[in-house]
């Protein structure tokens, strides 16, 4: 993911829920940061892996580490929901299948993994 992208996600979810703000405890002691909760998430997203594999990674317990996904999802949906998690319209579907034809993949729409695809030149 570019830093760009990672950063404007960053940014918007910490400024819609202040879970991801790093606080201090009743002992002053400093607690997770917002880069720990986040992260977090996005592997447990991206990887699959459950709460108690962040902790050797990224130092978060399991209870933190999915109290954090749920917060970010949620976080996620309700900042970027309207705008990214819909489905396409006219407009999108004319855009990406321009942008599909460009890239040497024409009429690739509606599959990520290319299953439905017969390549010639693969083995299996």
């Amino acid at each position: 993911m570019q830093r760009e992208l990672f950063n404007r996600i960053k940014d918007a979810v910490e400024a819609h829920e202040q879970y991801f703000v790093q606080r201090r405890n009743e002992t002053g002691k400093l607690g997770l940061s917002y880069l720990q909760k986040i992260t977090a998430a996005f592997r447990m997203l991206a990887y699959g892996i459950t709460g108690d594999l962040t902790d050797e990674y990224i130092r978060i317990g399991e209870s933190m580490a999915i109290k954090s996904m749920k917060k970010f999802v949620k976080a996620i949906i309700h900042i970027f929901g309207k705008e990214y998690l819909r489905r396409p319209n006219k407009n999108d579907i004319t855009r990406l299948l321009a942008k599909a034809e460009q890239r040497g993949v024409p009429g690739m729409l509606g599959s990520i993994d290319c299953m439905h695809w017969v390549w010639k030149n693969c083995p299996t």
